[in-house]
């Protein structure tokens, strides 16, 4: 819809600001707090949200979902949880919540915070200086936010997942998303349940299942299956904080040395036996989860059968029902079942590809086709520091597109990702005040002790230089290997 035609349709509501910032999630929260930084308090920040509250995907997610790192890390810039539960603590869904909430009102101390949610963006043009940007509201409403910067903080672009299309009319075919497992459908049945998946959401649900109804037949089709960070390896609690576990830029920097661009199998085999944890006798999959040994066991123990396959469909033959698997093999299960879609929710939008910031350096893009760090949360922090810093457009960071690589290679995929972090960190450390990196509460080695992070960080400030051109090595390796974008934009 052009201005145009919005101005000759319907009235339009046009706001002027300092900042447009689309999306409400962990990215766009980020980039909130550190534009508030920049902005003096009679200045005014536009914050446009499709959803009904902030919080993104977690606005979406399933009811029983927990962050699966330790709370204090999840949050905007510095700002601190009010929960007061242990370090450790992996918070609900709706605690998440609340802490976006609270991030919000913090940053609205400092800044002026106009908040649109229930707002789509439809599109954005650059003209004079200034990016105009039109939303839509569910009731049809139309917006223009005029502003001197843009900030698409769209991430990942989470979906709720629908449950899986198959023919037999004779089992229950749901997700998470749509089906609490915990709800009153779930537990007045005594059915068997097939979670499909191997992933987070599969522990999740499989976790939740067992522990909820003991004795029930829990079955896990895992697929190839899918091994994750220890999180007793990475987050030690209680006095081995001070001697135990491996900071995460540690292993990041191991990851970064190790590989190539070649030689993902090798590093995953190093990686998976140093750090990893896995529920399933193969595990080649990994997308950067973390799962406790003591959640694992708790799985393993109340599952009654792992099937290492992909399920197609389920259907009625013969007075039978039966799971249909890609290999071509079947399954007969008790009619009644439910099969429980846990299917990945990361990268399966095929957004249009976007630099990650325009010609005019005024419109910063937050997604996965045009990837800076591993993390959006990550990206919405320190791309935003150098949007206002005005280095954003000198410095070469390579950009991936991260859902081309993930489809044409899941194994090179995580450690490409690793080194493309590793070597735009090094960039971005050079180029900020000292400030941006101490303020960074999204830093996973906070959870060590002051002494023992200062030290990593010291040796980070140290070498990374060092390792800057294997690291570029590597990602040009991957682009001429994959064919896939991986380098600078200019």
């Amino acid at each position: 819809m052009t201005y145009s035609a919005a101005s000759a349709e319907t009235s339009v509501r046009v706001e002027r600001c300092d900042v447009c910032i689309v999306g409400a999630g962990i990215a766009g929260v980020n980039a909130l707090f550190v534009a508030s930084r920049y902005l003096s308090p009679s200045q005014k920040i536009v914050l446009v949200d499709r959803r009904d509250r902030p919080g993104g995907m977690w606005v979406d997610t399933y009811a029983y979902v927990r962050l699966h790192q330790p709370h204090g890390l999840f949050t905007a810039g510095n700002i601190k949880w009010t929960l007061g539960q242990d370090r450790s603590y992996l918070a609900t869904k709706e605690e998440v919540l609340t802490h976006f909430e609270h991030c919000l009102d913090v940053v609205k101390q400092r800044v002026h915070v106009d908040e649109y949610f229930g707002w789509t963006l439809e599109s954005h043009d650059e003209s004079g200086g200034i990016v105009r940007v039109i939303c839509t509201s569910s009731d049809g409403q139309v917006m223009v936010v005029e502003a001197k910067r843009l900030i698409k903080a769209g991430g990942f672009g989470v979906v709720p997942n629908d449950p899986l299309e198959i023919s037999s009319a004779r089992v229950l075919s749901v997700s998470p998303d749509f089906c609490d497992m915990r709800g009153d459908d779930m537990r007045a049945s005594n059915a068997p349940v097939w979670v499909v998946g191997g992933g987070k959401t599969a522990m999740d649900t499989a976790h939740t299942l067992v522990t909820e109804y003991p004795g029930r037949e829990v079955n896990l089709v895992a697929g190839s299956g899918t091994f994750f960070s220890n999180r007793d390896r990475l987050f030690p609690t209680g006095g081995r904080r001070w001697w135990g576990g491996t900071p995460v830029t540690r292993i990041f920097t191991e990851l970064g040395r190790r590989f190539d661009g070649t030689n993902e199998t090798d590093v995953a085999t190093w990686f998976r036996t140093t750090y990893g944890t896995w529920l399933t006798p193969t595990a080649g999959n990994y997308l950067l989860g973390l799962l406790s040994e003591s959640e694992n066991r708790t799985i393993a123990a109340g599952l009654n059968e792992v099937i290492m396959d992909h399920v197609v469909d389920a259907v009625d033959r013969n007075g039978d029902t039966d799971l249909i698997f890609r290999s071509g093999s079947a399954k007969t299960i008790q009619p009644g079942s439910w099969i429980v879609n846990c299917t990945g929710y990361m990268l399966r939008n095929e957004n249009p590809y976007e630099p990650y910031v325009s010609d005019s350096g005024a419109v910063l893009s937050i997604q996965p086709r045009s990837a800076t760090l591993h993390l959006t949360s990550y990206v919405g922090y320190f791309l935003t520091h150098l949007l206002f810093l005005d280095k954003i457009q000198d410095l070469p960071l390579y950009e991936l597109d991260a859902p081309d690589l993930r489809k044409k290679s899941k194994a090179a995929f995580p450690y490409t990702l690793g080194s493309l972090t590793m070597h735009n960190l090094s960039l971005i450390v050079d180029s900020v005040p000292n400030k941006v990196f101490l303020d960074c509460g999204l830093d996973l080695d906070r959870w060590y002790p002051r002494p023992r992070r200062m030290i990593g960080t010291t040796r980070f400030l140290l070498t990374h230089r060092r390792g800057r051109d294997h690291l570029r090595h590597t990602l040009d390796t991957v682009r001429k290997r994959f064919d896939v974008r991986c380098g600078p934009l200019r």
